[in-house]
């Protein structure tokens, strides 16, 4: 009888254990499921900043408010050792890299302008003739992502999805919309400023545009950004930036001064030049505009299924270039640039809900210091004496090889060599590239030379050649890549500028925001291309299939 209760009691013990253990693990499989549908976000916002430099996020941080970059860099997590990997650093190819994962010698977007070897002729990174323009009668709009060669994050949110998520891009310039939308997005749109005025698209997306983006087109909001620009805050406040006026910055045609108020005649001329509002801080607030009514139209982040919007701020890159770095103008432009997205991110809240979407922020490249302000304050710098250069060079090449025409284009600081010609005369392509690499170096403002042959045969691991090689492919780029000294362009006496491979060119913020995201920082080295696999993996999707950087670890929860 005993043996007998103590065989029941045993039995009921295992079976609760076993009850006990088959619970747990469908808790655990509850709970797994659980973490990946809250890591889900309704909503990824990718931004990029045009031209932005990791110091203006410090530089201007007591001037920011608390619900725009605060917000990010205090509730988000900020890589503060962020760089490019590759050169040319430029707005098609920066735009490129961080939603494709990698980088110009796998993604072919090698410069915003190129010569191509295959057709001859010199191609733009978004231009296809074979579509017509939307929105406009003018070929601005004549554009596809045809010439990127791989997906992009927001093409395998698109595919993880059935293509059911939607993608909307938006930019003021074509590049920083077609690019980032990949070659599935359901719309790009890119501001047509000349007489007009309006937000137009591709035929590539759609044959005319939704009666929303008329709407806005005709509600005048573009003409209400020509007026004068006066500083937001009281100019005496701005210590972080140089003089007002000084011989450092460009200035508006019909302007007397580089000062504040900015006011020339075509500002407030409401009936043309409206390309003039993109080199103003307006035109960050009306591409701010634009998106926040693309979330309302489109229905962003309303449902289980992922969707994505790219906005790029391109203003900044304007304003950047003609003003320069250290400027009032790109101080002032940036503490308005902090209230634009502290606008958008309201509107992300109430739409889609605080919580409920992922936001990261970057830029597509960094700027140089104005070489005339740095050789002010007796740092070496300087600027490229072109002319006298490439004189220089076609007597040597006539000397050595008998003709100019050996050389066949410069493009983005690569020489690119006539093969044919190369073979004709009977010479190793790679003895030439050295020759032409030896001669060049000795030019002034020319820090380092390499060739084609070198990309191809070493494998570079860090430094100037590492930058270079990432941004060299094999079909597009030159036969010698040209390398200037530190704080030396081929640009204007006035202005910033940036497409080296040089630090300062490099150096751009990342903050990633929102749900699924870690609160804190890391000053461990990251890359551009570590965005989309960071996304991927926090969304459990495909990487880009040409990803050659690696997810960022420290961010994800």
């Amino acid at each position: 009888m005993k043996m007998k209760n103590y065989f029941v009691a045993s039995l009921l013990v295992s079976t609760m254990l076993f009850v006990s253990v088959l619970s747990a693990q469908k808790k655990n499989k509850e709970t797994r499921n659980d973490n990946l549908l809250r890591v889900k976000p309704k909503l990824v916002v990718g931004i990029v900043v045009d031209q932005m430099r990791y110091d203006y996020l410090t530089r201007f941080y007591d001037h920011f408010g608390n619900d725009g970059f605060k917000r990010l860099v205090e509730q988000g997590f900020n890589c503060k050792n962020n760089h490019f990997n590759y050169a040319p650093t430029s707005t098609g190819p920066g735009h490129t890299s961080v939603y494709t994962g990698t980088t110009p010698a796998v993604h072919g977007i090698i410069g915003n302008n190129w010569y191509d070897k295959e057709l001859d002729a010199s191609v733009y990174c978004a231009s296809d003739d074979t579509y017509t323009s939307v929105g406009t009668t003018a070929d601005e709009g004549k554009m596809s992502p045809h010439r990127m060669g791989v997906t992009t994050i927001t093409d395998e949110v698109r595919l993880s999805s059935q293509m059911k998520g939607k993608t909307i891009a938006i930019a003021l310039k074509d590049r920083g919309a077609v690019l980032p939308g990949g070659h599935t997005a359901n719309a790009a749109y890119w501001f047509h400023g000349a007489d007009e005025g309006n937000w137009i698209t591709s035929s590539f997306y759609m044959t005319q545009l939704p009666k929303w983006v008329n709407d806005f087109n005709s509600s005048g909001t573009a003409q209400s950004y020509k007026k004068v620009w006066n500083t937001l805050k009281d100019i005496k406040e701005y210590k972080e930036s140089g003089t007002d006026n000084n011989l450092f910055e460009g200035k508006f045609e019909g302007e007397a001064t580089t000062s504040f108020p900015h006011n020339p005649a075509e500002l407030l001329d409401k009936n043309k030049s409206f390309d003039i509002i993109k080199a103003t801080p307006f035109g960050n607030s009306l591409t701010a505009d634009f998106a926040i009514e693309a979330l309302k139209q489109e229905n962003l982040g309303k449902d289980d299924i992922t969707d994505f919007l790219a906005v790029s701020f391109s203003s900044t890159d304007y304003v950047g270039h003609m003003f320069g770095v250290n400027s009032k103008e790109i101080q002032d432009t940036y503490l308005r640039l902090d209230a634009d997205l502290a606008r958008l991110f309201k509107a992300l809240d109430k739409n889609v809900g605080e919580g409920e979407y992922t936001l990261f922020l970057t830029a597509d490249h960094g700027a140089v210091e104005v070489p005339t302000y740095l050789k002010s304050e007796k740092i070496p710098s300087g600027y490229v004496d072109t002319a006298a250069n490439k004189k220089r060079l076609n007597e040597f090449l006539q000397y050595k090889y008998g003709t100019e025409d050996i050389i066949k284009n410069y493009s983005n600081d690569q020489i690119f060599l006539d093969h044919k010609i190369v073979k004709n005369l009977d010479l190793s392509l790679a003895d030439v590239q050295v020759e032409i690499a030896q001669e060049v170096l000795g030019y002034d403002a020319i820090d380092r030379v390499y060739t084609a042959s070198q990309m191809w045969s070493n494998n570079y691991t860090s430094g100037i050649p590492y930058i270079l090689q990432n941004g060299y492919n094999q079909k597009r780029s030159g036969d010698v890549l040209v390398v200037l000294k530190p704080g030396y362009i081929s640009y204007s006496t006035t202005g910033s500028t940036h497409g080296s491979p040089q630090i300062y060119d490099t150096h751009a913020p990342l903050l990633f925001y929102g749900k699924g995201i870690k609160s804190g920082s890391t000053v461990n080295r990251t890359e551009i291309p570590d965005i989309a696999p960071t996304i991927s993996a926090l969304l459990g999707i495909s990487f880009p299939n040409g990803t050659t950087g690696k997810p960022i670890t420290e961010v994800i929860k």
